[in-house]
């Protein structure tokens, strides 16, 4: 029982040190997204657009029905 408690703490005390290892050596650092995020956004804008326009457009035909 012993064994398998030092054994645990073992392993997540590794798991810790290569967890920090990989952040100090900019492993999770992301240089992708920022670069990227002004497409992104266009596209999102674009389809809030439409979807806002569409809705309008739905409005209009059931205001123009009663």
């Amino acid at each position: 029982m012993i064994v398998l408690i030092g054994f645990s703490l073992l392993l997540a005390v590794s798991f810790l040190i290569a967890f920090l290892r990989s952040v100090k050596n900019g492993q999770f650092d992301d240089d992708y997204t920022p670069s990227v995020r002004i497409l992104l956004d266009d596209i999102t804008v674009k389809t809030e657009e439409k979807k806002e326009s569409n809705q309008s457009i739905i409005s209009n035909h059931t205001k123009n029905q009663a």
